[in-house]
């Protein structure tokens, strides 16, 4: 178990190195079963945070992400959190003005993580597969840059099927509804 530790940690240090050496304007994080954000990239990555513009955290363990790694990458136009067990976003979420996609997809959001509502320049909302039933209509409307909401896979309510063009100006996707069986 240790060496299966070490190596993870070795590959983590290994990525942010790289991205760190070759001034990248990404960290790929992906699938290196964190439990949290390892604090030391904070300081590992602190002379190129400006220029990272995509991280991606996709399948690993995260139960949450903080507000310091929000305020750390301020300039973000793309996260991929998708496949962990996230279920709130942080409130300093809002402070991303630059963030123009978002992928939740496979997390375990029981509600529209309403701090989105007001992130500018979000085009690409991605929260397909967790359990959301209920979407605050009328915010998701005023969102200017909005471009899609991907709903699919979730036990929303009926209200939020009648959100169709003209209404909204956003591509809207969920999963075809189940027929409802005959008696």
């Amino acid at each position: 178990m240790h060496k299966r530790m070490g190596e993870a940690v070795a590959r983590v240090a290994r990525k942010v190195n790289d991205t760190v050496e070759n001034k990248a304007d990404s960290l790929d994080l992906a699938n290196c079963k964190l439990m949290t954000f390892p604090v030391g990239i904070y300081k590992a990555v602190r002379s190129v945070t400006e220029g990272i513009h995509r991280i991606s955290l996709a399948n690993n363990e995260l139960k949450s992400i903080t507000g310091r790694f929000v305020t750390t990458f301020s300039q973000l136009t793309e996260l991929n959190l998708a496949g962990n067990y996230l279920h709130r976003l942080p409130e300093e979420i809002t402070s991303l003005l630059h963030l123009r996609a978002i992928n939740l997809s496979r997390n375990r959001f029981r509600h529209f993580p309403e701090p989105l509502a007001t992130v500018p320049a979000l085009e690409n909302i991605d929260l397909e597969e967790n359990e959301i039933a209920e979407v605050p209509t009328d915010k998701l409307a005023s969102m200017a840059s909005l471009r899609s909401l991907n709903l699919r896979a979730n036990p929303v309510g009926p209200e939020v099927r009648l959100l169709v063009r003209p209404l909204v100006p956003f591509e809207l996707l969920l999963s075809p509804e189940e027929p409802i069986p005959r008696a």
